[in-house]
């Protein structure tokens, strides 16, 4: 299937990238956590507050592992990688890509981490959570982007490019 997944820390930019990439590419754009909030009729964050994380990590991974699609851009919470069947289920349906970004460029991105639903254990920060999340990414990942340097504009004609490439492999193996 031809689709694109976006995964990584919150504040990466998956869902601003997702939109222009799709639109770049012709497809269709779906925001994983907007289609959380429609099935739960309650936001994110609202739904971490009254059910627990672990209640919303089931949540997160029942709705990502029923996602259907094909020619779109999917652009997933940061905690999708918890989700062993959706991760599966994603890697199967499209080519998982990874923005990656520095820690210290994250921190200066994300300034009300609570209110935006991030999964954050008790006590746990935004260091820790980098720490446990990035060699999670890097499993799932089919291609990464680094996007320590680079705009919106370029980190999509980055993701164009692998992603062609990729293809073009594909094709001619």
């Amino acid at each position: 299937m031809e689709n694109i997944v976006l995964i990584g820390m919150p504040g990466v930019g998956k869902s601003t990238a997702g939109v222009v990439l799709a639109k770049v590419l012709g497809y269709r754009f779906i925001d994983a956590d907007l289609l959380i909030q429609q099935e739960e009729n309650r936001l994110l964050h609202e739904i971490i507050e009254q059910e627990g994380t672990e209640a919303f990590l089931e949540i997160e991974n029942r709705v990502n592992a029923g996602i259907q699609a094909e020619k779109a851009v999917i652009a997933t919470g940061g905690s999708v990688v918890y989700g062993r069947e959706a991760m599966e289920h994603l890697s199967g349906i499209g080519t998982v890509v990874y923005l990656k970004l520095p820690f210290e460029k994250l921190e200066k991105r994300l300034h009300n981490i609570k209110g935006r639903g991030v999964v954050l254990k008790e006590g746990q920060s935004l260091w820790d959570l980098y720490q446990e999340r990035t060699p999670l990414y890097e499993k799932y990942a089919d291609l990464t982007v680094e996007e320590a340097h680079l705009d919106v504009e370029q980190t999509i004609a980055v993701i164009v490019k692998l992603y062609r490439d990729r293809n073009q492999r594909k094709e001619n193996a």
